[in-house]
Order: C-alpha cells, then structure tokens, then sequence
C-alpha cells in the first residue's frame, strides 16, 4: 500500500537548526511516519540522526537524494560518492535513490540529455545489484518537446533501468495533466510528489507599481500569480491522483512544498495533512 510521507527539502532549515532527530519528531507528532531526504547534509551525525529517528519514531526512510555527478549546488554524486551513498541507504533500509533534477549543463542540448541518459541507466545497473534504485524527479522543463515528444519520454526510453518519481505540481506547470501523465508511466512510478497548484493573487507591490507607471514590474507581478500549496489548497484534484497513484503501485507519497509565501514547512505540512484526513487518507498515513 501507498504510505503517505514528507519530502524534506523544505525542511532543509529546520535540521540545520535543530537537527534531523529532532524535526522530525516534530515531522511525526503531526502524523506523518515516512520522509525523503533531500538537500540535507549526509553527514555521519546527520545519518546517525536519521538511524535513531527511524528506531526510536517508526519514520520510514522511503529514498535518499544524489546527483548523478557534482554539481553547482554542491552534494554527493553518484559518480563520486557511490559507496558512501550505497552504504548510507543500507544503513538506513532505504532501496530507493532519486535524482532530483536534470543537470543544469544537461539542459543545452539533446545530446546533453542522452549523455546523462547513458550515464544515468548504467548507475541504475549498478545500484540495482546492490537492491537499491534509482528514479528520476521531473520539473516542468521536461514537457518540451524535441520532434514533437516530451523530453520525459525521450529519458524514460533512454534510461529503461531508471524509474520515475512523478511531481504532480511540475506536471500541471509543464502543461499535462497529473492523472493521465501517471497512468502513461504506471509501474514505472515508485514515488508521486504531492504539491498542489495554487493560483493566488496580484501582490500589492504589483498595483504600487502600476499607479507609478511602472507597467513592467506590474506585469511581473502579474506572472507571479502561480504558487505552490499545501494539499488541498490549491487547484489540483487530489482524490484522483491519490487513487490512481494507488492504482499504478507507488509506494511513496510524499508532500512538498517548494515556498510556504510566510508560513513555516510545519504549519504547511499539518495544514496538508488536515486536508489529505479529510479527503479520507488518515490510513495512508
């Protein structure tokens, strides 16, 4: 059965501040007992953290975060940290790594994408002999299309070991529908970011600028309408993507948010977590 759980990218903050132990004691009061570790150091305090989180809190450590190789952020990479990285998901019973983006240098060119294809297949091989794999995490940039097919698709076929990780909220930016796009890529779906798609309103700084004239700078903040959400607050229908996610066999759900516009991650998690109760999936949880 699907389990409903945390991605802890934007929780980045609070375990720099009080540690992983202890957000995600925070992260499990509220009722959430699964967490994807994202952009948080894989230090070994950090790990063993997350080892007695998982012992002492039944937090389920569903994937663990790598770059394929090193990249400008910064992080561990496949390429360059592979047993570390192998070594870390064993001891926390992870069997799922994700990548969390296309590379930025893979981003010019098809032939740039192949490459990181290739490349990305052969990791899988190798990690699936360790009983771990790999899945690749989509944006809204791989909904351009390269001789009228979506740049997915052409990575998908490309790298057949290599399975998804579907973001509801970046499909719906990118164009496609949540619900059809996870039934096109069924079994191959382990883990579904839930993220909802919020469209809000004119910042007041927009309609300043325009009584001053400043056209431009209205018609920015016109464009900043789209919004991440909790779950359940924006636009996105739920119900269907939680049941067809069900439908296709992922494992994981994992809440996310990318900005919380003056909340705090823990206000917008229990706020997504009140809405996923009441749309009847407390038993997910």
């Amino acid at each position: 059965m699907a389990k409903i759980g945390v991605q802890a990218m934007m929780l980045k903050d609070n375990f720099a501040k009080v540690g992983p132990f202890e957000t995600l004691r925070q992260v499990s009061e509220i009722g959430y007992h699964a967490v994807e570790i994202s952009q948080i150091p894989m230090t070994p305090e950090n790990v063993a953290e997350l080892t007695r989180a998982r012992d002492e809190l039944g937090m389920d450590i569903a994937s663990l975060s790598a770059g394929l190789k090193p990249g400008p952020m910064g992080g561990e990479s496949l390429t360059g940290d592979f047993d570390k990285i192998v070594a870390d998901a064993k001891t926390l019973d992870a069997t799922m790594i994700r990548i969390g983006m296309l590379p930025f240098d893979a981003m010019g060119s098809l032939d740039a994408v192949f490459e990181f294809c290739d490349a990305s297949n052969e990791m899988a091989a190798r990690l699936n002999e360790q009983g771990i794999g790999l899945y690749y995490h989509n944006h809204h940039i791989e909904f351009a299309k390269y001789d009228g097919r979506y740049l997915l698709d052409i990575i998908a076929d490309r790298a057949p070991l290599m399975g998804l990780e579907i973001d509801v909220h970046w499909v719906q930016r990118g164009g496609l529908d949540p619900v059809a796009t996870l039934k096109k890529y069924n079994d191959r779906v382990a883990m579904v970011h839930l993220k909802d798609y919020r469209i809000g309103q004119i910042a007041p700084a927009g309609f300043e600028a325009l009584t001053k004239g400043d056209f431009p700078a209205f018609m920015a903040a016109f464009k900043d309408v789209v919004q991440f959400a909790e779950v359940g607050e924006g636009n996105l229908d739920f119900v269907s993507i939680i049941e067809t996610s069900k439908e296709i066999g992922a494992q994981y759900l994992l809440v996310e948010q990318d900005e919380q516009y003056g909340r705090t991650p823990l206000e917008c998690l229990q706020t997504s977590y009140d809405n996923l109760v009441a749309l009847g999936y407390a038993d997910l949880f």
